[in-house]
């Protein structure tokens, strides 16, 4: 275990030293901000499920030596270069998995995704498996937004931080984001999830696409889900080509909780015959998502996702 003090201050930082991914191909400036045609790209990148994965996988594990928070760094700001238009999401489950979180109960995790520099987070269940005041504590060392919108955290230490909504703007775009967290039953300690109400995803979703897309004018609304991926879903499960199939409105899921390695986003249609993408990128923070958004004049006019793949970086 390394020092603690020196950890927390260096960690992060030291992503400098790592390589840019062989395969990554950029995008020129003029691509990016259209220059002379009116368009604007956004770019998303997204994890889920990193699960405490501070340093590279160990030894034991399939994908020894990979990951890590150094190479996410530099790789999250090699695009951030390339394209200024960028916001990076997580949809939850950053806790539990290895000894940094057993020790600093989130708060290393929390600290290197703010120097990271993530703009937003939803909850998985493994953030409550110390409780609502230990979560509550952690999240003093986020400087990025947690937003939940179908767990009611009124009257418990968590609500003065976290959000239902949140709404960026950039590069003239206006995006909403709002966050699902799964049912508690069976997954989270009752005691551990004291005070919070759990609200049902697809009606909550409905309610924040109305919110975001009339009162907000968000031209771009993405959920941020820990409901999971399933693609032989049973009666029981509500995932996220539930919500996608059920819900108008909505542009981009990023998944987590079922650890589901995807090459590339799902596309579901909507009621109303729109598509919503859905990508999950499997765990411990081997892999980066990335949506490219291309707006013009202001309107969405597509798509497109990959993967980035932090086994490609070389430190």
């Amino acid at each position: 275990m390394i020092n603690r003090r020196k950890f927390l201050t260096t960690s992060a930082a030291v992503g400098a030293a790592a390589l840019i991914p062989k395969q990554f191909d950029s995008l020129s400036r003029a691509q990016v901000t259209g220059i002379g045609s009116g368009r604007t790209v956004i770019t998303i990148l997204h994890t889920n499920d990193t699960h405490s994965q501070i340093e590279p996988l160990p030894a034991n594990d399939k994908y020894a030596g990979k990951g890590g928070v150094a190479r996410r760094a530099t790789l999250v700001k090699h695009v951030r270069k390339e394209n200024p238009n960028t916001l990076l999401i997580d949809a939850g489950d950053a806790f539990q998995g290895t000894p940094y979180f057993n020790f600093y109960k989130g708060e290393v995790e929390y600290k290197t995704m703010s120097t990271i520099g993530y703009d937003a987070g939803t909850l998985g269940n493994h953030e409550f498996d110390n409780g609502v005041d230990a979560l509550a504590a952690a999240m003093k060392f986020a400087t990025f937004d947690i937003v939940s919108s179908n767990y009611d955290v009124k009257g418990t230490a968590l609500e003065p931080r976290v959000k239902r909504y949140v709404v960026k703007t950039v590069g003239g775009i206006r995006i909403g984001l709002f966050g699902l967290g799964i049912s508690p039953v069976a997954l989270i300690t009752p005691t551990n999830f004291k005070g919070i109400t759990y609200r049902d995803p697809i009606e909550t979703s409905k309610e924040m696409v109305k919110t975001l897309r009339g009162q907000e004018r968000c031209s771009l609304v993405i959920a941020m889900s820990h409901l999971g991926f399933y693609k032989n879903p049973r009666p029981r499960d509500v995932g996220d080509g539930q919500v996608a199939a059920q819900v108008d409105g909505i542009d981009f899921i990023a998944s987590g909780h079922t650890h589901t390695f995807m090459e590339e986003p799902e596309r579901v249609k909507q009621p109303c015959g729109q598509e919503t993408l859905i990508f999950q990128v499997g765990r411990s923070g081997i892999y980066v998502g990335r949506i490219d958004f291309t707006f013009s004049s202001g309107s969405l006019r597509g798509a497109t996702g990959r993967l980035l793949d932090l086994r490609e970086m070389n430190a």
